[in-house]
Parts: structure tokens; C-alpha cells; sequence
């Protein structure tokens, strides 16, 4: 019998508590979906799908005809499969993490390091950072999709310290001025303002802090009754926050980062010391296979103030500066690639219209992993044993050099991801 090397897989979810629940979850749609014997707990969160090798979700062979039982054991035994390059650059290790997001309430705001702090703090607290990789990642909408990413332009904080009077209270009136004063023929004047009035929040004292979010929760909330445009305040978004985390520092850092929308198709990446909080939706989202977060707000877990602070890029740009563009394939018009400034991982999205019956899955120099978000069809390859019937939720392993004919059975025709490395 021939070797497989083309398999579906079977992927571990994360019941994180900030997830959504039940059947408003895409992980669990999907879930569900793709394996008709899974049971969907109507008021459990399904917060997370992880499609890769990571130690803490490594997903389960589905063909029983292969003796490894998971991902992660196969590519050891088997490593020519992740191509080459990808091989002899990454020690003979698939990596990327490929996941699906169904966010509820706010995830923590956060930032990721590069690979020297990561190494740093991974030898000083390995109990908090697991590992020694860097984790850029990128997101891409499957429902509109909110997230904070980025420092400001600087009039716009300006703009909130002069509108908020608690915010400026937190940060003082010197940091406040050296803010307003900074000129936009100084970046790194501006940088170190933006650094000094953030740090000194985000180190404010915590009985200071909590009067003066709950004086701007109650001014804000009687503005609301009034009817008033709280715009000025952010007020919408900081009441939502509160009611998710009342008495958490991170309602105030939507005064200094980017409000992202993205509508689906349409993309964020998050490079070393980016600030980051993802809000709400469904996402598809790839990165390094690490698992670093350094938390600052926004969550019951470890925080690390003083890292975040130190390592944060404090760039300011426009929130339109953030979305990432997928650009369309020039062998594939039904191809849109989102190639991200790092070698660990370029993800594919490919829309197959109704009109198309056959289509090819075509080989490249790279393991890769196929999610199906919609559609329905029979995939055939010299490097699987048999037929693999996929619908919305099927998730394939792809050797690098293989390709799959799709023979599609929808009226809708396919959406597609593909996460890849692409060298």
C-alpha cells in the first residue's frame, strides 16, 4: 500500500471562559459539523479549535490505518513531509498553530515578545512562558470581528486625555502635557511621551484607579440615560468592558489603542510587542507554534505589568493601518494569500465559486493544513488511501508536494483556509 500522507484530522477545543457558547460559537458549528457524534453543551464556551502539533492540543489522526495517533508523533517519524526548506529550518518541526476564534467577552490585552525576550523570559519564568519562540500571529474575520490593535494616532488620545478627566487624573497632569506638547516631526519624542503616559497608567494604584473608573462608569452611564453622545468618551465600548471586567485597569487602554473592525475576509497581523485585545467574532487565526503571552488587563490571569510596558512598541498609526491585505494569487484567481513580514506561516483563503466542479488543491513546498468553512465535497489523492468526503468543519493534513482533487457536490460552491510555510 502506498504511504498516506494526505489524512484528515480530528482537533482539540479550548473551553476558555471568554469564548462563546453552545451553538453561537463557529468552533463549535464547525465542530459539530465535521464530526456528527460530537455532542454540543448548550451553555459551555467553545472558545478555541487548534489545528497543529502544539503539546498543549495536538490534534488526533482520523485513519486508522496510520500508527501514530496524533499530528505531532506522525511529523516526527515522518519528517520529509513538512518539505525541505521548512524542515531544515525549523529543526524538523511543523511551524505554526492554525486556529478558529469565537470571541465573546474581551480577551486580555496583550502583547507578544520576539524571540530574544521570549528566550529571556522563558529561561527567568518558565512557569508563565512556556517555551523560547516568538508568536506573531494574524487574524482573519469569518463574522464581523472587533479588536483593539495598536497605539493611536496621538490627537486621538490627546483628544480622550482633554475629554475623560478621569484618564488624565490617572496619568497626571506632566505626562499628560508632555503628551499634548509632542510634535509629529519628533517620532521619538512622541514614542517616549506615549511610553511614559501609558506606563504610568497601566502602573496606577489600584484603590486609585477602581474610584476613578467607577466616577467615569457612573458619569458615563447617566450620559447614556440623558441621551447624550458619549463618542467623546469611548462610552459604548467602556461600559461594555466594565460589565465584562468591572474593576479592571484594562477598560482604560481603549484610550490609547486602535478600535479594528474587520469585515470577513479582511485581516490583522500582530508582530513582536504589538499591543493587542481581540473583543468580538470569529476568526481564523495563525501563528508561531508558541504559547507567550504577556497580560496586562483584561483578564483573571498573571499579569506582567512591568514586561508589557517595557516592550511595547509605542508607534502610533491610524486604526486603517492595521487591517492587512490579502492579495489574489497570480496562478489562482480563486487563491487569496495572507503573507505576513515572518517566515513561520502565509495562510491561503480560497473561494471556490458554484460554477466550478473540479478543482485542485495544488502541491506546494510545505506541510499544510486545510480547514473547510463551507461547502461540501469528495477529495481524492494518490497520497490518501481512500475518498475523503469534507464538509464545513473537515480539517486535512497536507504533505508538502501533495495536491487533492476537490470534486464539489455544493450549490454554494467552497470556502477554504490554508495555513502554510511558505519559504
Amino acid at each position: 500500500m502506498a504511504e498516506i500522507r494526505v489524512f484528515p484530522l480530528s482537533c482539540v477545543v479550548q473551553n476558555y471562559s471568554w469564548g462563546k457558547v453552545g451553538l453561537e460559537s463557529e468552533v463549535a458549528k464547525l465542530l459539530a459539523s465535521g464530526d456528527p457524534l460530537v455532542q454540543i453543551q448548550p451553555d459551555r464556551p467553545y472558545a478555541e479549535l487548534w489545528m497543529g502539533t502544539h503539546p498543549r492540543g495536538d490534534a488526533i489522526i482520523r485513519d486508522n490505518r496510520i500508527p501514530q495517533k496524533t499530528l505531532g508523533q506522525w511529523i516526527a517519524d515522518n519528517p520529509a513531509c513538512l518539505g525541505a526548506k521548512v524542515k531544515d529550518t525549523f529543526q524538523g518541526c511543523l511551524p505554526f498553530l492554525f486556529k478558529v476564534l469565537s470571541v465573546d467577552t474581551a480577551l486580555s490585552v496583550q502583547a507578544h515578545p520576539n524571540k530574544e525576550l521570549a528566550a529571556k523570559l522563558h529561561a527567568q519564568f518558565p512557569e508563565h512562558y512556556p517555551d523560547a519562540n516568538h508568536k506573531p500571529e494574524m487574524a482573519i474575520a469569518l463574522t464581523p470581528f472587533e479588536g483593539l490593535c495598536g497605539f493611536r494616532p496621538v490627537e486621538e488620545i490627546v483628544s480622550f486625555l482633554q475629554n475623560v478627566p478621569e484618564l488624565r487624573a490617572l496619568i497626571g497632569e506632566v505626562a499628560a502635557e508632555q503628551l499634548e506638547r509632542s510634535g509629529s516631526d519628533d517620532p521619538r519624542g512622541v514614542s517616549a511621551a506615549l511610553r511614559v503616559c501609558f506606563t504610568r497608567l497601566m502602573k496606577s494604584e489600584k484603590k486609585f484607579f477602581v474610584d476613578q473608573l467607577n466616577m467615569l462608569v457612573k458619569r458615563i452611564s447617566q450620559e447614556v440615560e440623558e441621551g447624550k453622545d458619549t463618542s467623546g468618551s469611548n462610552g459604548e465600548l467602556l461600559l461594555r468592558l466594565h460589565s465584562q471586567y468591572p474593576g479592571d485597569i484594562g477598560c482604560f487602554t481603549i484610550y490609547f489603542l486602535n478600535l479594528v473592525r474587520l469585515e470577513p475576509g479582511e485581516a490583522m497581523f500582530l508582530g513582536a510587542n504589538e499591543p493587542h485585545a481581540y473583543l468580538h467574532g470569529d476568526c481564523v487565526e495563525c501563528m508561531a507554534c508558541s504559547d507567550n503571552t504577556v497580560r496586562a488587563g483584561l483578564t483573571p490571569k498573571f499579569i506582567d505589568v512591568l514586561t508589557l510596558c517595557e516592550m511595547l512598541n509605542y508607534t502610533p498609526a491610524p486604526s486603517t493601518s492595521k487591517i492587512f491585505p490579502a492579495v489574489q494569487s497570480q496562478l489562482d484567481p480563486n487563491v487569496y494569500l495572507y503573507d505576513p513580514p515572518v517566515p513561520d506561516f502565509t495562510i491561503m483563503r480560497i473561494e471556490i465559486p458554484a460554477s466550478i466542479k473540479l478543482y485542485l488543491i495544488s502541491a506546494i513546498d510545505s506541510a499544510s493544513i486545510l480547514l473547510v468553512i463551507q461547502g461540501t465535497a469528495v477529495g481524492t489523492s494518490t497520497a490518501a488511501a481512500s475518498e475523503m468526503s469534507l464538509c464545513r468543519g473537515s480539517v486535512l493534513f497536507i504533505s508538502a508536494n501533495e495536491s487533492i482533487s476537490l470534486h464539489l457536490s455544493s450549490a454554494d460552491g467552497m470556502l477554504l483556509f490554508r495555513a502554510c510555510c511558505v519559504l
